[in-house]
């Protein structure tokens, strides 16, 4: 959105005078020639100087970036758009942050309102596919080709996150990749080793064992692990499982499959055994970062901004499984109905460069950047604070695979509707794992064939 205001005034006049008498009648032709000549001199030296020292007031693009996030988060976001505009004097970044609660809700109205004039020009959205499905959003392949920027320094499947139907709408801010924080001072506590990126889910078991607390009368004083029940795809993934045939163009649930079994029946498994909070109590204790911070358990499986005596590490994985991060989170958008667009690419890209935003949000201690040279720069290995190990992040970052969530329109209806109210009767430990993954499938597969994908 420009606003552009101009005034130019150019009032000039002029008189001439001229005085003749009877005595001088004889040189009036010559006087004329010289006056005229001084003042021909003198107007063209006078317009010359208009036109260097009045010039014409530059106008600012103004682009509006809507973003979610709490007082501290909105902070660092006014910072990225300060840095912005010192080098782009000629776009003005006005920022329209809402908390989390209220964000999506405003935009929807706005969107039902068809307000073109009150939604941001740039919006931070999760899921992508969603959104670009309803057409509200800015393919952003046209500016990608003509500026050049490289999409090659992305993650592994990171950039799909952004993408529908191979159009990209979306560039991932950070992604969403698990490692195994762990607190120091618990396992020095119970004699336990630190975890190590080598370990596997049966040293996992083993040592949760050791660090939970049970009373001989069952109640348990400190749990070993905090994880939400939303994590089940990590621990699927690295059983080489799925939720579904494709996480693109799915026809079926393979949530019934042997090894999705196997790899539900483990996490459920560390619940019913009391080495991890079912997510009912976790969720009422704050997540799995709040549990950590108030040592209720001993480690957990996402990130935390804790300052504590902790440490971090690969999350274990099966012996002959896979590393199966995440590759996912929220991406920076561009509206369908910004009136500048060359103007929001300008900002959005320079947001996904390492020289721009990611660098800042990266030595915020905020995000694991979606640019692999931003994560192997000093902005972020180089930080001098914990964690230690941060070459976990890295790990998990390099194999980051597709699998935490459908890439088609209806996936948020599909797994708020049906797949994660299935699975919550397996956290809650009132039901048995095999027959609710078998009903889950008749469920999905019943979706896909009545709802379809929402292309």
């Amino acid at each position: 959105m420009s606003e552009e205001k101009i005034e130019v005034q150019n009032n000039i006049s002029s008189r001439r005078k001229f005085i003749t008498t009877s005595a001088v009648a004889g040189r009036v032709k010559e006087i004329q020639m010289k006056i005229t000549g001084s003042l021909m001199k003198t107007l063209i030296g006078v317009a010359c100087g208009l036109l260097v020292c009045v010039g014409i007031a530059q106008a600012k693009t103004t682009v509006t970036w809507g973003m979610w996030g709490s007082p501290a988060e909105i902070k660092t976001h006014q910072r990225v758009a300060d840095a912005f505009m010192a080098s782009h004097p000629d776009i003005q970044i006005i920022l329209w942050g809402q908390p989390w609660g209220d964000y999506f809700t405003k935009l929807k109205t706005l969107w039902a309102a068809g307000d073109k004039e009150g939604i941001p020009d740039v919006l931070f959205l999760s899921p992508v596919v969603t959104y670009a499905g309803q057409g509200v959003l800015e393919p952003l392949d046209p500016f990608i080709k003509a500026s050049g920027y490289d999409t090659s320094d992305y993650w592994p499947s990171l950039l799909d996150f952004g993408k529908l139907k191979g159009t990209i709408y979306g560039l991932p801010r950070d992604i969403g990749v698990e490692v195994l924080y762990y607190n120091k001072d618990i396992f020095d506590e119970a004699g336990v080793s630190y975890p190590t990126n080598f370990w596997t889910w049966d040293d996992l078991k083993a040592a949760a064992k050791q660090l939970s607390k049970i009373t001989t009368s069952g109640r348990v004083q400190r749990y070993a692990l905090g994880a939400e029940g939303g994590k089940y795809q990590l621990f699927l993934g690295q059983n080489r499982g799925s939720i579904l045939n494709d996480m693109v163009n799915p026809t079926a649930c393979t949530l019934s499959e042997p090894v999705a079994v196997e790899a539900i029946s483990f996490f459920a498994g560390l619940m019913d055994e009391k080495l991890a909070m079912r997510p009912s109590a976790l969720s009422q204790a704050g997540g799995d970062a709040g549990v950590f911070q108030s040592g209720q358990a001993s480690r957990i499986s996402a990130f935390n901004a804790a300052k504590m005596n902790y440490d971090v590490a690969a999350v274990p994985i099966p012996a002959g499984g896979q590393r199966s991060g995440t590759a996912g989170g929220a991406a920076w958008t561009m509206s369908k109905y910004s009136d500048d667009k060359d103007a929001a690419w300008t900002f959005l890209s320079w947001l996904q460069s390492t020289e721009g935003g990611q660098m800042i949000y990266t030595a915020s201690g905020e995000i694991l950047p979606a640019l692999r040279s931003t994560a192997v720069s000093d902005a972020f290995l180089g930080i001098n604070a914990p964690p230690a190990n941060r070459a976990a992040f890295i790990i998990e970052g390099n194999n980051a695979k597709k699998g935490r969530s459908g890439y088609f329109p209806n996936w948020g209806t599909l797994n708020g509707k049906v797949i994660s109210p299935n699975l919550n009767r397996i956290w809650s430990g009132s039901e048995r794992v095999v027959p609710v993954l078998q009903q889950t499938c008749k469920d999905v597969n019943a979706f896909l064939k009545s709802k379809g994908l929402g292309f």
